[in-house]
């Protein structure tokens, strides 16, 4: 492919993704495929010849979308919003277009130093502690930034001499699935974790976890971990996280705050609340990639002490030195799992300086609207239970037993006009409801609440 070949390819794929999101309300949020379906309609021999651009789109078009289910659609309430924007998409089409690996400074040094900047602008933006000036870094996920929190924590534990068969982490039984997984890839496993109990709002208490600390080290054990959720998955419950500091300060316990869904909310000055206690926490993280509009992958990660995280992941083979780490440059390699690194900041950068705070902040608060007056109607229609305080933008709802609930969620699912997600909470089945999409309008919302009602009184008995 020429230049000019390209240049004329990039404005026809520019043309086919404008157009859709001019028509994306109108397609199924759910695909249709089953499964083998995108396989039986591909060759299974790689092509002996080139294809034209127009016949890639083409397939784009018709194979492709089609087996997609459209995480981008206004009608999407599954899981958390993974929004996308203009300005964003632009971003990493540059990002992709320069081709760099930054996972050091001398490999591109506008890479490491723009990162840098984009996190200390989110210290800003976000209200976050002063401290954590120059001490953050851009992951892939929320999941691998857990997995450094509890690595940092293990090498500051077993740098002292603790051995990791004694160490034990604690979280509730709302916290992330990142935190089972990481502590099985740290090698220190899942029997280590202690699930501490939740109140009736599904915060962590407290009062239990310093009782089972306590437990714990009167047993020869040793505490080194607590997540502590600011926003869980299920429920969006906030942990409790200047009365858990006040447990883990002046100990060997590292507190890591996992906000990756509702940190974003401090965008908005009004909702700073959600970084609490955040000034005493070790490490903390949230998603650009959610609610922000910055598109997959972007997690804003940060750590008190900066050093605890490189000890646990710096590598310093002879190709890998320079004279510019050496004098204090970042590489940011020691800060992550993998050697290579993607110029992931440039979206961050564009999307701030295009769409703007202002804009992000005003979508968040009608999320916010939204989510409150679908839990009026919730509250309203004695056929659904609230499984859950309604904290931020999901709503969590049951019907009257189980098996009627994991129908709905089919139904709806099925339905193609909604995405919503199943969940346990308390051994209870529930659905999901995260208004969260960029594009999500009152319309959208009300129309999927008509739709579960209709959808419900066919599955109710009587």
């Amino acid at each position: 492919m020429t230049p000019e070949e390209f240049r004329s390819a990039g404005h026809q794929l520019i043309d086919w993704i404008a157009d859709y999101y001019d028509r994306i309300d109108d397609l199924p949020v759910r695909s249709r495929f089953e499964p083998g379906d995108l396989t039986a309609q591909l060759p299974s021999e790689p092509p002996a010849s080139t294809d034209s651009f127009d016949a890639v789109l083409g397939d784009l078009d018709r194979l492709i979308l089609p087996g997609l289910t459209l995480w981008q659609s206004p009608n999407w309430y599954a899981y958390f919003p993974a929004n996308v924007t203009f300005a964003s998409i632009l971003g990493e089409l540059a990002e992709s277009g320069l081709g760099v690996n930054g996972f050091s400074w001398v490999t591109s040094p506008a890479a490491t130093e723009l990162e840098t900047l984009m996190m200390n602008w989110m210290v800003q933006l976000l209200g976050l502690p002063p401290h954590f000036v120059d001490h953050g870094v851009i992951q892939d996920s929320a999941s691998t930034a857990t997995l450094c929190a509890i690595l940092a924590a293990r090498e500051r534990a077993t740098a002292a001499g603790i051995p990791a068969t004694d160490l034990v982490a604690y979280a509730t039984a709302q916290a992330h699935s990142s935190v089972q997984k990481g502590l099985r890839v740290a090698g220190i496993g899942e029997t280590q974790l202690r699930v501490v109990p939740h109140d009736e709002a599904f915060r962590l208490r407290p009062t239990e976890l310093a009782a089972m600390i306590d437990d714990d080290l009167a047993a020869g054990r040793h505490p080194f971990f607590v997540c502590a959720a600011v926003g869980s998955t299920s429920t969006e419950s906030f942990d409790p996280v200047p009365a858990i500091a006040e447990i883990t300060d002046g100990s060997d316990v590292w507190l890591h705050v996992d906000a990756a869904m509702c940190g974003i909310a401090a965008l908005c000055p009004e909702l700073r609340w959600v970084n609490d206690g955040v000034e005493r926490a070790d490490s903390y993280v949230t998603n650009a990639h959610k609610w922000m509009g910055v598109n997959f992958d972007c997690s804003l990660f940060w750590v008190r002490d900066r050093a605890a995280l490189t000890d646990a992941l710096s590598i310093q083979p002879a190709y890998l030195r320079s004279a510019a780490a050496a004098s204090g440059a970042i590489d940011y390699r020691d800060w992550q799992i993998p050697l290579g690194r993607r110029f992931r900041a440039l979206k961050l950068w564009f999307v701030l300086r295009l769409h703007g705070v202002d804009a992000i902040a005003d979508m968040i608060r009608g999320h916010l609207s939204m989510a409150a007056e679908l839990d009026s109607w919730v509250r309203a229609d004695d056929r659904f239970d609230l499984v859950a305080p309604t904290t931020m933008n999901l709503v969590t709802i049951a019907l009257v037993d189980d098996a009627s609930t994991r129908a709905l969620i089919d139904a709806v699912n099925q339905s193609g006009l909604a995405e919503v997600t199943p969940t346990i909470v308390d051994g209870r089945t529930a659905m999901r409801i995260c208004v969260g999409s960029r594009l999500t309008q009152r319309h959208h919302v009300e129309s999927t609440w008509h739709m579960i009602g209709r959808l419900a009184q066919a599955i109710l008995p009587g």
